[in-house]
This record gives structure tokens, C-alpha cells and sequence, in this order.
């Protein structure tokens, strides 16, 4: 009975140990900063101290298997050497421990058959200074360079084959820059650019606005609540961006013809587009161009403003651009070209509908149109009675005279009208009216009203 209380108190015991199965530290000053490695490492873990001297190092195994330790250096874990002063707890055999660790060296623990791979690196043998950041304002359009005061050696470890890799110092360099928005302005945002290691010259786009940087860090610092930290002078701006839309006005008009080129501003005139242009704070010289070419090597109109609303009643393919330029003029930018196609001129008139016969089909007497600028429409009965006129190409007849369907017969139109590409039409033709229904007695069998204007 007594032998099956200690089997199950072994038991236990040994679950419990698995559980929390560890490498733990001992005499450290600060906390000890866990690391997981890439897998291509061979590693299981990284270790990083502010100082080894007088730190042990314990391991808790997870089974009753012998433990044995090693260590390895820059050749890897073939090259790795057995540890012999190692201390077993009495009171617990599941620990064992070596009293004196040693930084930026490999340790192998073995357990049975299985083994655990870890790095022990010593952050004292490589400490980050900041002494000071500048920055130049030279007028770079596309480029700041910054010149950092201090040292930050590499912090090496070596994987279980031997293959150096450097531990990621992760410092932060701050400063306002503005950013598009994707819909109507611009923005000052605080930017964030990580930093792996410690460089003396720093160079990053440009940013579009007067800003201060501040270079932190790193991230061991940072984890010991030691965060160093150095700021610049102001940096003065001479890089320049520009965004533009272009919007135009649509108009719904089922007889007439549109473009049918996707991403081609455009159509049917008259076409009404507002270009409107958003630039960041070093922009001085701006202006919209107009050109006859894709390469505005034929500029024929030049525009000073931020904002140009165009009526195009003219067929042919225009290009449109900004430029934003800083007081020097030698930063420019440059918006997306915009091509503007205003196709040729078309009027071609049916001569036959059918107004009450069947709702929403074929009702209504309209032209077929494109690129009509100029329209005048006036409807005759045979009599040479004015039925209605109208100056819309986009409107129409819908066979009443007074609120009240006309009857069936023959009707006359007279329409002039000028094109885009300076077509003038003088066009006079037959409409004709059918009514399916039977006319009795001044109305049709559904019971609508029709009058006669002659």
C-alpha cells in the first residue's frame, strides 16, 4: 500500500515537473529578454542579459533521464564541448544548473535523446550610445540624409551549424511626414521607420513636410525601461507631391451615345469636367496644362490655378496634367495625364412610335444624338400646326398636345442643330403615329382622350 502512495506521489510529481519543464537565471540584476529564433536556426530560444557576471543558469528537466550540457561558439554545435561542473540539486532532481553562464556562447542540453538549443548573448558587450542626430537640408528633391553621433555594434549568434546571424537591434525613427489620403487632401501623420541596426548615415524619401526626426531605442533598452533617444534639427523641405481627380458631369440620357472607352474622359459634348489638384506644403509654382500630344510637347493652354472646370464642345483627344514645383524650381511633380476624347457628331431621327399603345415601349419620339451642341426641334401636324418644340436633344415627344395623345397619322418635324466638329443639320421628315387600339368616338378603346389639334 505504502509503495503505491509513493508511485502515485512520483507520478505527480513528475507531471508537475513536466509542466513547468525551464531555463531559468539566477543572480541577474535585470530581466532576462526571450527571444524565438527562426526555426532555420537549429535554435529554441535566445536569451539576452545586461550583464553575465555572477548569473547561473538552471535547467528543469521533464523526465528522470540523465542531463548533460555543452556549449558551442562561432564552429556550431559539432564543435561543442562538454560542461562538467554542472550542479544537481539534491532536493530535486529534475534540476541541474552551472553556476557562472557564460554571454554570447551556445548551449546544448541534453536530455535523454532529446536535446534543447539555445543562445545566451550578453547585451553589456554591446550597448547602444546615441550621442547626437543632424540632418542635412541640402534641397534634395528625393532623399533626406541624416548623420547619427554614436556606436552600436552587431550583436551576433550563431546557429547550431555555425551560420552567424545578427540579433535586430529594432530602433525607431519618428518624424512627421504628409501622407495622401486616397480621397481629397493631404495629411500630417507621425511616421514610424524601424531600424535594425545602428548605422552612422540614415537615408529615407524625403518627406513633404518640415519635421524634426528622433532616433530611439533599441529594443533591449527599451524592454529595461533604458530607452536612448536622440532629435535633429529641423529638417526644411524641398520635396514636392502632387495628387489630382478629374470629375465629369454625367448626363442620363437614353438616346444619346456615350463613350465606349473605359478610363477615357470624354463622350459626347457638350462634356463639362472639373480637374481639381492637391499638393503637399513645398509646392510654390503650379499649373495646369493642356496639350494637343501624350508628350505636351504641343502645350496650348496653361492654367495658374488649382481648380479647372472645362466645357468640351469641340471634337478631337486633348491631354491634361499638373505640375507642382517648389521656390527653386528644381523639385517638380508631375499628376497622371488625363485624355479627353470628344467624339464627332451624330443625329439620326425615327419616324415612327407609338404613344399609348404600349407604356414605356417605343412612346416617346427622340432623336439618336452624339456631340449636339446646339438643338432646335419643332413638331407639326399636318395642318402646319406647331405641336411642341424644343432646344434638348436629350428630350422628346411623347404624342400629346395639351395633356391630351394626338391621333394617329402623320406628323412633321423641322429640327437645326450644329455639332462638336462644326456640322450644322437642317432636317425635316415624317413622323408617323401608330395606335394599335381602335379610335371610337374621339377615344380609344381603353378609355384615353384624344384630341385634334387641327
Amino acid at each position: 500500500m505504502y509503495n503505491r502512495r509513493y508511485l502515485f506521489a512520483l507520478a505527480a510529481l513528475i507531471s508537475c515537473v513536466v509542466a513547468s519543464a525551464q531555463i531559468a537565471f539566477t543572480g541577474n540584476t535585470s530581466e532576462v529578454m526571450e527571444i524565438t529564433p527562426d526555426p532555420s536556426t537549429g535554435l529554441n530560444k535566445i536569451y539576452v542579459l545586461n550583464g553575465t557576471e555572477g548569473v547561473g543558469m538552471s535547467y528543469t528537466a521533464t523526465t528522470m533521464n540523465p542531463v548533460t550540457w555543452l556549449s558551442y561558439g562561432e564552429q556550431g554545435g559539432a564543435y561543442s564541448q562538454e560542461i562538467f561542473d554542472v550542479i544537481d540539486d539534491r532536493e530535486n532532481p529534475f534540476l541541474s544548473s552551472i553556476a557562472q553562464v557564460e554571454g554570447n556562447k551556445g548551449y546544448i542540453i541534453e536530455e535523454g535523446t532529446s536535446r534543447r538549443y539555445v543562445w545566451v548573448t550578453d547585451y553589456s558587450k554591446f550597448p547602444l550610445q546615441l550621442t547626437s542626430l543632424t540632418v542635412d537640408n541640402d534641397g534634395d528633391c528625393g532623399t533626406a540624409t541624416l548623420h547619427v553621433e554614436g556606436s552600436g555594434e552587431d550583436i551576433p549568434f550563431y546557429s547550431i551549424t555555425g551560420v552567424r546571424n545578427v540579433l535586430s537591434r529594432d530602433m525607431k525613427l519618428n518624424y512627421y511626414n504628409l501622407l495622401w489620403n486616397d480621397t481629397t487632401h493631404y495629411q500630417q501623420e507621425l511616421v514610424t521607420e524601424p531600424q535594425k541596426g545602428f548605422k552612422h548615415t540614415i537615408v529615407i524619401p524625403a518627406p513633404y513636410c518640415n519635421t524634426t526626426f528622433t532616433l530611439s531605442g533599441d529594443r533591449f533598452m527599451e524592454f529595461w525601461s533604458k530607452v536612448k533617444a536622440v532629435e535633429s534639427n529641423v529638417y526644411v523641405t524641398q520635396a514636392v507631391e502632387v495628387h489630382t481627380t478629374a470629375v465629369q458631369e454625367q448626363r442620363e440620357n437614353d438616346n444619346e451615345k456615350k463613350s465606349g472607352t473605359e478610363g477615357v474622359l470624354g463622350g459626347s459634348a457638350p462634356c463639362h469636367i472639373t480637374f481639381t489638384a492637391y499638393y503637399t506644403d513645398a509646392v510654390v509654382h503650379k499649373e495646369w496644362q493642356m496639350a494637343l500630344d501624350q508628350d505636351f510637347n504641343n502645350i496650348v493652354l496653361r492654367l495658374n490655378t488649382d481648380e479647372v472646370d472645362e466645357t468640351f464642345d469641340e471634337a478631337g483627344t486633348t491631354y491634361w496634367r499638373f505640375i507642382g514645383s517648389n521656390a527653386e524650381g528644381n523639385c517638380e511633380s508631375y499628376s497622371e495625364t488625363y485624355t479627353v476624347n470628344i467624339g464627332e457628331s451624330e443625329l439620326v431621327c425615327p419616324n415612327v412610335f407609338t404613344p399609348g399603345s404600349s407604356e414605356g415601349v417605343n412612346d416617346v419620339w427622340k432623336v439618336s444624338f452624339r456631340s449636339i451642341i446646339e438643338f432646335h426641334c419643332a413638331i407639326f401636324n399636318r395642318w402646319g400646326n406647331k405641336i411642341i418644340e424644343f432646344d434638348d436633344p436629350g428630350q422628346g415627344w411623347d404624342g400629346t398636345y395639351r395633356g391630351k395623345l394626338v391621333p394617329a397619322g402623320v406628323y412633321y418635324y423641322v429640327i437645326k442643330a450644329r455639332g462638336s466638329d462644326g456640322h450644322v443639320y437642317n432636317m425635316d421628315g415624317d413622323i408617323n403615329i401608330i395606335r394599335y387600339r381602335h379610335v371610337i368616338s374621339g377615344s380609344d378603346d381603353s378609355g384615353t382622350s384624344v384630341v385634334d389639334p387641327g
